[in-house]
């Protein structure tokens, strides 16, 4: 089969086509022939060796894939040949063909294409867990979400819109801001122009909001933590500029405040699966009556993974990227 391999360490220029012999399902996965694949920033950084895959995962990059099941495992009963699938994976999404675990499956939802099914599992599988299990974001409450035109960042705001929230979003342009509010954002804060504590103050009253969403990390910790009301969450996903901060104890015991994250991609088939479930059974409605939608912003060939990698890294980008892998037959 084509993949795209990482030559080594590097620029974009180092994901290379090269032929690789098609995976074979183990007992509990399906061969998924991948019709598309996401790019994520984590994609990025294992290209840049900064986020190796986990032992046993495919060293391919690519954590998120649809197409059609072509190869069962033998304790697989839940799919079989022809299911057009969508699916998280630990890696090899880059390919014509890709191993994942059954219970990382779930079925391309009605009237979707595999272009927009193959920007869902990634993106909504990290919202879910991170802003509803970790964030306990109920109706009612308010919710900020950091690098709000981000993939992560236009399905947070609409998940947590249909969920009943006020939603606020922080992206540097007016583009990007304008993007953020058409999705449902309350207010998009320009965080080039603007003072985003100061702006969130003044919206919720000077209480703050219940629950951060943040993929920056670094100098935005103490930030968050001024913006965070009583009882407030800041769920950390990610550390774009920098996985240190310098933390004063006091407010987050004066105001109760909870700090907690989690990665995604190194968690147990049996935890990625639960996640699944739960997607399934509360997202899927959203997502089949047109209330939630992947935003997609460009399509590359397979072949042209490094520039889909050059637009990831410019920042220009309103929602996913997707590779076009294989044709519909």
């Amino acid at each position: 089969m084509l993949a795209i391999e990482i030559s080594g360490p590097g620029g974009p220029e180092v994901l290379q086509p090269a032929r690789r012999a098609t995976p074979q399902p183990g007992p509990g996965d399906v061969l998924i022939r991948v019709i598309a694949a996401g790019v994520n920033r984590p994609d990025v950084l294992q290209r840049q060796g900064h986020y190796p895959p986990p032992p046993g995962a495919s060293d391919i990059p690519g954590l998120e894939v649809a197409g059609v099941v072509v190869g069962l495992g033998a304790k697989v009963a839940s799919y079989q040949a022809g299911d057009r699938v969508c699916a998280l994976v630990a890696g090899g999404g880059y390919a014509e063909y890709c191993v994942a675990p059954s219970e990382q499956c779930l079925p391309v939802p009605r009237d979707l294409d595999f272009i927009e099914a193959a920007g869902i599992p990634e993106t909504f599988f990290t919202v879910w867990t991170n802003v509803v299990e970790r964030g306990r974001l109920v109706a009612g409450e308010s919710l900020l979400v950091h690098g709000g035109a981000s993939g992560i960042g236009t399905t947070a705001i609409q998940l947590a819109r249909t969920r009943g929230a006020r939603v606020f979003a922080t992206a540097g342009s007016e583009e990007k801001c304008l993007a953020c509010e058409r999705l449902g954002a309350e207010r998009a804060i320009n965080y080039r122009a603007h003072d985003f504590v100061q702006v969130v103050r003044e919206l919720t009253g000077g209480r703050g909001v219940n629950v951060i969403l943040d993929m920056v990390g670094g100098d935005y910790f103490t930030r968050n933590i001024e913006s965070l009301a009583v009882e407030g969450r800041l769920v950390q996903i990610a550390v774009l500029r920098g996985e240190k901060a310098e933390v004063n104890l006091l407010p987050i015991m004066q105001r109760r405040l909870t700090v907690t994250g989690s990665t995604l991609r190194p968690r147990s088939v049996e935890e990625k699966g639960a996640i699944a479930r739960a997607v399934r059974r509360e997202v899927w409605p959203l997502i089949e009556s047109g209330q939630v939608r992947p935003l997609i912003h460009a399509t590359f060939p397979l072949s042209a993974a490094a520039e889909a990698h050059r637009l990831m890294e410019s920042g220009s980008h309103i929602g996913k990227i997707i590779l076009r892998v294989s044709e519909v037959n």
